[in-house]
């Protein structure tokens, strides 16, 4: 070791400093990359999800620039933003994420500080396809008002502080209430939130066909204009201000959605030191005074359903149902959806007792990843399973929770629907074909969860695992799409009867609606049954990521 030099002055040297936000972009990527490398299965859905949303924001780009120089394309484009920013504000925290760096609460043991901190997150948070939509809607809403060099001008200025007021106001929110959503209480109280995103994509759904079917949009310029306050929306209607020479009213506009970034991230920054440095005393409780005897409360519930390993089958299924918040959470909107759907659309003039239907598939999509919800409480089922002919009656008494409240749930459905909008004529033919749709989907729930099971984080707000959004969302979707197709027999055997004016034998719909769903569903068990018994260790390694 050389000496220091005699009678120099020694100052200790200062550590490099490194940036946080290179580091935590490629973080963010590392991810992507290393999650897309764990199997083709979910390198092909995250592609191919990559180019749905890649279709979807060309065609929206596209109507906005055919919007442009119509009357009404400031106030589409300012109510455009402004839901997509509400979207931003609530689908975060409901709906899948697999972005590990934005978990906040993996980081309080790392030596960091707020600022760098904040800006390392905004950075890694822009990196996605939600992002990247996001961008292209707040081009489309730029580009359908751009005339001239004002508005041109203030375009560029709006279209990034759209971007940062989204990701900005989702981030602030998430990371305020991820020790509330990560506790028992507070996952619980989101069956409150998830009904009302579904009572507001119900009136948004209608609101639409309202302004579908009206002859005057000028009563969307009343609206625009005081929506057009609000951040994110007030950048848009600072190009529709600037095009209309109101350059005062353009600036004010953008300064509004400016000072929005700016207060959320430092309510974002504040919401992190507290969640670095306060401790976390929302799951403390006091201590119970007597223990509760363990077999209390499975009376009733043993006593209804069947002995033997079917019977524990459904009663495990049926308290995860009812115990663990994210799945309540998810039957409990689907359950409300599937519900409002037919109902609301009853009241309206084109409201058919068809909509009943769409009961059945949303309540047959909570087939599709039925060993998520396990966790890694999963070795624990696959310590049951000796030969294909458990696997099969694993799924299979899984399929009959699905049953049991999907078809009392769709008939009740379909009878309310039939009172509001008559046709109690059609309802066998309706029963029929909703039977034959939750065959289709519990069938296609069968082969996504063996073949694309996917993990549920347990400790987080997020309802997929990092790496694993991609293929859950495009087995979601693909089974969405699948459903109504392996029913088009039925749906053409319909069209076929009432083209012909045998309304005499529309009734063979309902008992061949319910024998073509319950093979669907059977030839997917005795398919998968043997896949599942031999890609049980892969199984296992997927649903206890998290």
């Amino acid at each position: 070791m050389t000496a220091p030099v005699t009678g120099a002055a020694t100052a200790p040297v200062a550590p490099a400093q490194v940036s946080l936000t290179p580091v935590f972009v490629r973080l963010k990527l590392s991810l992507m990359r290393n999650g897309l490398r764990q199997s083709s299965g979910r390198t092909a859905a995250f592609v191919a999800s990559l180019v749905v949303v890649l279709l979807i924001a060309a065609f929206m780009v596209l109507g906005f620039l055919l919007l442009r120089g119509h009357a009404a394309a400031g106030a589409i484009s300012v109510l455009a933003v402004a839901v997509f920013a509400l979207g931003w504000a609530v689908m975060p925290l409901f709906l899948p994420s697999g972005d590990e760096t934005l978990d906040p609460s993996r980081l309080v043991m790392l030596p960091l500080r707020p600022e760098p901190l904040v800006r390392a997150l905004l950075v890694s948070s822009l990196v996605g396809t939600g992002p990247l939509f996001t961008l292209c809607l707040a081009f489309g809403a730029a580009v359908a008002v751009t005339h001239g060099a004002a508005a041109t001008v203030t375009a560029v200025l709006a279209v990034p502080l759209i971007l940062l007021v989204c990701v900005a106001l989702s981030r602030a929110i998430a990371t305020a209430n991820v020790r509330l959503l990560t506790s028992r209480k507070g996952r619980d109280m989101a069956l409150l939130s998830g009904l009302v995103i579904a009572l507001g994509i119900q009136a948004v759904n209608f609101g639409a066909q309202a302004l579908g079917r009206a002859k005057d949009l000028s009563a969307l310029d009343t609206v625009a204009s005081v929506v057009g306050w609000l951040p994110a929306a007030s950048a848009a209607a600072a190009v529709k201000s600037a095009f209309d020479g109101d350059l005062v009213l353009a600036a004010a506009r953008l300064a509004v959605s400016a000072a929005a970034v700016v207060a959320l991230l430092w309510w974002w920054r504040r919401s992190l030191v507290r969640l670095m440095v306060e401790p976390d005393g929302s799951t403390i409780g006091a201590a119970p005074d007597t223990v509760k005897d363990p077999a209390a409360g499975r009376g009733l519930l043993a006593r209804l359903l069947p002995g033997g390993r079917t019977g524990a089958v459904m009663e495990r299924c049926f308290r995860y149902i009812w115990r663990d918040p994210k799945t309540k959470a998810s039957w409990v909107t689907a359950l409300a959806i599937g519900a409002l759907v037919p109902v609301f659309n009853a009241f309206q003039e084109a409201g058919s007792v068809y909509w009943a239907c769409f009961a059945s598939g949303m309540l047959g999509m909570q087939m599709f990843n039925q060993f998520g919800q396990d966790s890694s409480a999963f070795w624990m089922v696959s310590q049951t399973i000796a030969s294909p002919a458990d696997a099969f009656a694993e799924l299979r008494d899984r399929a009959y929770v699905m049953i049991a409240v999907t078809v009392p749930y769709t008939a009740l459905v379909a009878v309310v629907t039939g009172l509001i909008a008559g046709g109690w004529s059609q309802l066998p033919e309706v029963f029929g074909l909703a039977f034959a749709l939750l065959g289709a989907m519990l069938a296609l729930g069968v082969v996504a969860s063996v073949r694309y099971p996917y993990g549920i984080p347990q400790d987080s707000h997020r309802n997929v695992a990092p790496g694993q959004g991609g293929m859950a969302v495009a087995a979601i979707f693909g089974g969405m799409l699948a459903g109504p197709v392996l029913c088009a027999p039925l749906i053409a055997l319909l069209i076929w009867l009432r083209v012909s004016d045998q309304h005499a034998l529309l009734w063979l719909l309902l008992p061949l609606g319910v024998t073509y769903g319950a093979l669907l569903l059977w030839g997917s068990l005795r398919l998968m049954s043997g896949r599942m018994y031999r890609r049980l260790p892969e199984i296992l390694t997927a649903v206890s990521k998290s």
